[in-house]
């Protein structure tokens, strides 16, 4: 089962193996060994126990699953910061143009540009930087702390120490002093008993200072420390906690239980808690009161916005690129405010502003003039006003080619032409009374030829009907016909129509006879089918 490379094997081997792997897995047959002579648990699927063809196993092994590629050799040192190797006498080719070193070029130099460099000068050429090479494991490069020199941290302790021996040393001051003014002022066993208790005062507050003291150190783990401008991002700055333990949370201002709804998981009420509560004394009033004033409906409008943008085609997403967003919805609301001016202001310069302070004319206020109009009992204008007459959006009264009238204001004979020159043809030029007397006298004068003729018996022969011949030609006079050929022509012409519509029955070498007669002719002919011959339909 763990064998790699799988040769052929016959149907006779191939249950063989099956039976045998089935044992292997009852416990009837010892388990199959691997090169190292180990077991192999025959329970282990096939798709893990098969090892890859290009491993060319020749013997079942499991070292496939294992880690066959060997670690290279991490190390756990670090770079020997500030470390030289030596330094040269003069330059060297292939060193830094600028300091002389060989360990980096003038572009990586971090000295100080000289004036004239030491490739030019052979002058203070600079030591070279050891640079040391370091192959890291995954937790090495992710290592933090890798390479941090411990014996660093004594500055910080020292620091620390430095700062408490200064505290002591100025509480210590404060009591010195406090006891000399006790001895400059002993007037009496009173001023003595008096000293005394401010000595005790004096060493109680010098106690509440020192607990002070230590209060403000561990006030410093009530701070949230914010790193911004730094590795992990953002500047360092302290930010304290503004929450405070006084107020009382909202779910606890009202606890009947037919009350607003508090959802834990959102922390969210949104009904008033204490609707019949003074509003003036109230710091809460729920979810709601907050989601419909100030900014929150200006973001909703923003949010309404950019899904409306996005089901119109724009590249525009709130929570990806907020910014983006919120610049389209101000260019938005700019282009919208000039349209709705540009909107208004043509509608006031097309039919005006009746809220303006201009006058309005005397004749539109009063409705008078000075234009006198009579009308008649139905309504219609006698003197005064011209009547104006409707117009289409159609061109009127265009005149073409020298034309008076237009085309259709004349008709004769089922045809339409110029009432002006009488002619049918609509392109024609205009040629007026002369165009319709000459064309009066044409006609005038074909009658009168045609009457000529008819008088004189000149009329020409009508044409003689001339039957076409079966093939093509006029049909002779002595055109006999045998009927004995002419029934085999019928069934010669049968037959070929029968071959025509089945290609099947049609012979593998056919011999075509180009002699056609006068009856295979008129056998076409009878047998020829006519699409516009009405009786089509009931021939054979």
């Amino acid at each position: 089962m763990a064998t790699a490379s799988v040769a052929f094997k016959s149907r006779e081997d191939h249950r063989k193996q099956i039976e045998l792997e089935e044992a292997r897995k009852a416990g009837l047959a010892p388990a199959e060994l691997d090169e190292d002579g180990k077991e192999i648990n025959p329970h282990i699927p096939q798709y893990m126990s098969s090892a890859p063809w290009y491993l060319n196993a020749e013997r079942p092994s499991l070292k496939h699953q294992r880690k066959w590629k060997t670690d290279p050799d991490y190390t756990k040192s670090w770079y020997d910061r500030g470390a030289k190797i030596g330094q040269a006498d003069k330059y060297r080719k292939g060193a830094c143009q600028n300091c002389g070193a060989m360990s980096h070029d003038v572009k990586s130099c971090m000295e100080r540009p000289r004036k004239v460099g030491a490739k030019y000068t052979n002058r203070h050429i600079a030591p070279d930087e050891k640079v040391e090479t370091f192959e890291l494991d995954y937790d090495g490069k992710r290592d933090r702390w890798n390479g941090y020199d411990a014996s660093s941290y004594a500055l910080v302790i020292e620091r620390y120490e430095s700062r408490d021996e200064a505290r002591r040393k100025f509480l210590k001051e404060q009591q010195l002093k406090k006891l000399e003014e006790k001895n400059n002022n002993q007037n009496g066993e009173e001023a003595v008993v008096e000293e005394d208790e401010e000595e005790a005062e004096d060493e109680d507050d010098l106690r509440v200072d020192e607990a002070k003291v230590d209060e403000s150190k561990q006030m410093d783990f009530a701070k949230v420390e914010k790193r911004v401008r730094t590795t992990g991002g953002g500047s360092t700055g302290t930010v304290r906690n503004l929450r405070i333990r006084e107020d009382t949370a909202k779910y606890l201002l009202n606890l009947d239980v037919n009350s607003a709804h508090y959802d834990p998981k959102t922390r969210s009420m949104r009904e008033d808690p204490l609707p019949d509560a003074d509003p003036n004394e109230k710091f809460y009033a729920g979810d709601n009161r907050y989601r419909n004033s100030g900014q929150a409906m200006e973001f909703k409008q923003l949010n309404i916005h950019a899904w409306e943008a996005f089901d119109k085609g724009q590249d525009i997403h709130m929570q990806a690129a907020p910014s983006q967003a919120e610049l389209l919805y101000k260019n938005y609301k700019v282009i919208k405010e000039n349209l709705k001016s540009h909107t208004k202001e043509t509608i006031l310069e097309k039919y005006g502003n009746a809220a303006s302070e201009e006058a309005i004319p005397r004749e539109l206020l009063l409705g008078q003039s000075e234009r006198e109009v009579e009308y008649d009992r139905a309504g219609r204008i006698i003197k005064g006003q011209e009547t104006t007459l409707p117009r289409s959006k159609y061109e009127e009264d265009v005149y073409i080619n020298n034309h008076t009238c237009v085309w259709g204001s004349w008709w004769k004979d089922h045809q339409w032409g110029y009432r002006c020159c009488q002619q049918f043809i609509r392109n024609s030029y205009c040629l007026g009374a002369a165009g319709i007397e000459a064309a009066e006298a044409a006609t005038d004068s074909m009658k009168a030829n045609i009457a000529r003729k008819e008088g004189a018996g000149e009329m020409p022969p009508p044409a003689e009907e001339k039957r076409p011949a079966t093939w093509g030609t006029d049909i002779p006079e002595d055109l006999v016909l045998d009927e004995k050929l002419l029934s085999e022509a019928l069934k010669k012409e049968d037959a070929r129509r029968k071959e025509e519509r089945d290609e099947r029955k049609r012979k593998y070498n056919v011999r075509w006879n180009d002699d056609v007669t006068v009856e295979d002719m008129e056998a076409y002919r009878m047998k020829k089918v006519h699409h516009d011959d009405p009786m089509k339909e009931f021939l054979n």
